[in-house]
C-alpha cells in the first residue's frame, strides 16, 4: 500500500517578496492577491497567515477607493 502524498504548504508571497508592511500604494503587491476578476483571493490560496491576510485585504479596499485597483466584475 503506498503513503498518501504530503501536502505542500502555499508560498507566502509577503514572505518571499521581503514585505514586513502592506502598503494600498504598492498595486504591483496587491496585484498579486486579485483574481483575474478582481475579487480577493482566499488564505488558503495565498498562503498567508490570518492577520497577514486582513492586512491585505485592508490595503486592496483602501486602494479601490482610491481608484487604484478596480472592484469585482460582475458576472452576465
Amino acid at each position: 500500500m503506498k503513503p498518501a502524498p504530503q501536502k505542500r504548504r502555499k508560498r507566502n508571497l509577503l514572505r518571499a517578496e521581503g514585505v514586513e508592511y502592506v502598503d494600498w500604494k504598492d498595486t504591483a503587491l496587491l496585484r498579486k492577491f486579485l483574481s483575474d476578476r478582481g475579487k480577493i483571493r482566499a488564505r488558503r490560496i495565498t498562503g498567508l497567515t490570518p492577520s497577514e491576510q486582513k492586512d491585505v485585504a485592508r490595503a486592496i479596499k483602501n486602494a479601490r477607493e482610491m481608484a487604484l485597483l478596480p472592484y469585482p466584475v460582475k458576472k452576465g
